[in-house]
């Protein structure tokens, strides 16, 4: 065994055996340390790369509220300035269908009290205000009492007013069945007044 020990080959095995365990041991630290100190660089990293990004994304999300919140503002108040007009129009329209149903009226009314002669009933109605003018005015009163007032108008408008005064007078004589017919005397004489194209056609 002593000469084991003593021979050159053993010792420098021995040799070469513990340089290389402490040449492994000492890699093997050294390592160690260099994982770890790349592991928390690439951790530092990380971070930092995920810090900037969540940085920008929240600067990217608050512009797009801002945005948004701004728009929602614009739309409602365009909202109520359209439903102002709506209301508007609405109050407008009202008032013309007012208006229309009062024109209407108005309308209805005058037609109701200006009588006009026709083109094709005015030959004929000439020829009835030429008889009756030839009548008595006791006679005249007697048939127009009997007629509607726009169809007396009509006639009436046609004659003389020399004729139609005696007529008139005898009617603010004749009794009717609420008095006298005066009362129709002052209707008849006030469509008269209004009574359109009524000389024309009698010429």
């Amino acid at each position: 065994m002593t000469k084991v020990a003593h021979n050159p080959a053993f010792v420098a095995t021995i040799g070469l055996v513990f340089g290389l365990a402490a040449g492994l041991a000492w890699f093997w630290r050294a390592g160690e340390r260099m994982v770890a100190q790349a592991v928390a660089a690439r951790a530092a990293v990380a971070t930092k790369q995920k810090a900037q990004g969540w940085d920008f994304w929240t600067i990217e999300i608050d512009n797009l509220a801002s945005e948004l919140k701004g728009e929602k503002e614009r739309l409602r108040k365009l909202s109520e300035q359209l439903d102002l007009r709506g209301a508007r129009l609405t109050a407008e329209r009202e008032e013309l269908d007012k208006i229309r149903v009062e024109l209407e009226r108005m309308k209805k009314e005058i037609s109701d009290r200006v009588i006009e002669i026709n083109v094709d009933e005015a030959k004929n109605l000439k020829i009835l205000a030429t008889t009756y003018a030839n009548l008595t005015p006791r006679a005249a009163v007697a048939i127009i009492r009997e007629l509607d007032d726009v169809t007396a108008v009509k006639i009436l408008a046609l004659m003389k007013p020399d004729t139609v005064s005696p007529i008139f007078e005898e009617m603010s004589r004749t009794a009717g069945a609420d008095g006298t017919l005066a009362k129709r005397v002052a209707l008849l004489s006030e469509k008269l007044r209004l009574m359109k194209s009524a000389k024309p056609a009698a010429s």
